[in-house]
């Protein structure tokens, strides 16, 4: 690190790659809210109007691999001030859009600028930070990672309520603004990045957008068009794996790769990558199938199923500093495993759910997935990173990203799908305890059918019709069982790779130098 950073306080620079970062994160989940808004103000169908989402989340996924070669290629300060400016000026394009084509253009654009924003302020945070404070600086890190996506359906709602869904963008400009400001004061260049003239390696960046974006569409739309009986699925499918494959190849062979990935001879880094992409597909997966079960099993708004998730949140705001302290005072292992076991747990607990489940039922496992995720993530990024040159961080750190965002969609195209599946198997499990015939099914027709006539349905068939409802209602409550039983199993078997991890010191081995 050069002499004007260690001039700089290290708590300003935190500030300063953390302000753009946190709002990058939260324009990966605000507009899921405002999406009903946006579709009736621009005339679009449902599955146009989710484009809005999906340009984003792929223009996002290409970008963060390439961040550390992006930085070499333009410098690092003069790449995260283009980014910034890119996602600020987009962002106000966003706002401004007439239709809905324009919208996912700049959405597009909003994404390759956002996309480089947390690897960046990552590999500063762990440059600018010594290396017994590393803890602290990724419990700052992880705070933005894990409050992002659940304040940004809580913000973005309110917005759009009380203002409108062009704000949800236009609010971004004024702290892109200070954000580009502060980066030009307070950010610079380390040595090793000075005077670095890239070659471009055309086929891996080719290989590397096909594989990426065809993948993030797949798991986007995936079970919209119900997998692979869609040849439009299939198609993308197979050109993601065949792009990923060359991808692979090309990167191993060429001088100059976009990615690295030689970094993958460090145990602990691919191990760390491994248990952080099976932590957010645990993540994700949970806060997506809450406010599901809530608003649709319980009868919540989304104002209350916003109430559930939101604590989760702050119990990880709390957890995140405590671990930050004890991960360079006890055995950073002891610490990860403690995480896993208490994120496994939390979703064990949800499997658990009735249909008679109150708030605190509700709401208390998702405070306990919080404190293991603060528990989890920081001595998993700091023995993930602790093998790295600085010269590899910013590799690195978009590979640990990358991986991080493909367990989220992965995370909630797993979740999805085994819901809906799990609902038509489950029914026809319960279907096959109902016949006609039985005592108990002829008193509950009787009884329901009296309940009916009450409320002034007379029609013969009320009663059956009030048994099927509730079927359809026992059936989703086991689906919801299943899926979360099933990521807490996921979870907990990723416990043994922690003992694959080293505590610290240097092992970055040959080849990544």
């Amino acid at each position: 690190m050069n002499q004007q950073t260690n001039n700089v306080n290290k708590w300003i620079i935190a500030v300063t790659v953390m302000l753009p970062t946190l709002i990058e994160i939260v324009d990966t989940s605000v507009v899921n809210v405002s999406l009903e808004h946006i579709r009736g103000s621009l005339s679009a169908g449902i599955d146009e109007a989710t484009w809005t989402i999906t340009s984003y989340l792929v223009s996002n996924a290409i970008i963060i691999p390439m961040t550390g070669w992006l930085s070499r290629l333009f410098g690092r300060k003069r790449y995260l001030i283009g980014s910034v400016g890119l996602f600020t000026v987009s962002s106000f394009l966003c706002g401004t859009a007439w239709n809905l084509p324009s919208l996912v253009v700049f959405r597009i654009l909003q994404g390759i600028g956002g996309g480089a924003l947390q690897p960046l302020s990552q590999s500063i945070l762990l440059e600018t930070f010594p290396k017994k404070q590393h803890g602290m600086a990724m419990a700052l890190f992880g705070v933005g990672i894990m409050f992002g996506p659940i304040i940004g359906p809580l913000m973005g709602g309110w917005i759009t309520d009380n203002w409108s869904w062009h704000w949800i963008f236009f609010i971004n400009v004024p702290i892109g603004i200070v954000s580009i400001f502060m980066i030009s004061l307070f950010i610079f260049d380390p040595h090793y990045l000075k005077g670095r003239i890239e070659k471009i390696d055309y086929w891996g960046l080719v290989f590397l957008m096909l594989g990426l974006g065809c993948l993030q569409i797949v798991l986007d739309r995936g079970q919209r068009d119900d997998w692979f009986s869609s040849s439009f699925i299939t198609v993308l499918a197979a050109v993601s794996a065949l792009s990923m494959i060359s991808f692979i190849l090309v990167e191993f062979f060429t001088g100059h790769p976009i990615v690295n990935l030689r970094t993958f001879k460090s145990i602990s880094f691919s191990t760390g990558n491994a248990v952080m992409f099976f932590a957010f597909f645990n993540l994700f997966g949970s806060i997506v199938l809450l406010p599901i079960f809530v608003q649709s099993m319980m009868g919540y708004t989304a104002t209350l199923a916003g109430l559930v998730l939101g604590p989760g949140g702050i119990a990880t705001l709390l957890a995140m500093p405590i671990a930050g302290r004890l991960v360079t005072k006890v055995n950073p292992k002891a610490l990860l495993a403690f995480g896993i076991t208490v994120a496994a747990y939390s979703t064990h607990m949800m499997s658990r759910f009735s249909l008679d489940a109150d708030f605190y039922t509700v709401l208390m496992p998702r405070v306990v997935l919080g404190v293991g995720m603060g528990f989890l993530f920081i001595p998993l990024t700091t023995m993930t990173m602790s093998g790295i040159r600085k010269e590899d961080m910013g590799n690195a750190t978009a590979i640990f990203n990358l991986l991080r965002n493909l367990g989220g969609s992965f995370g909630v195209a797993f979740v999805t799908t085994m819901l809906a599946r799990g609902n038509q198997i489950q029914q026809t499990t319960l279907v096959e305890h109902i016949t006609p015939f039985t005592r108990n099914y002829q008193m509950a027709v009787q009884k329901s059918t009296q309940v009916m006539h009450y409320k002034g349905f007379f029609s013969p068939q009320a009663g059956v019709g009030v048994i099927y409802q509730e079927l359809l209602r026992q059936a989703s409550m086991l689906s919801f069982n299943r899926a979360f039983f099933v990521l807490s199993v996921l979870m907990i078997l990723v416990l043994p790779l922690v003992f694959l991890m080293r505590k610290g010191r240097s092992e970055a081995p040959a080849g990544m130098h």
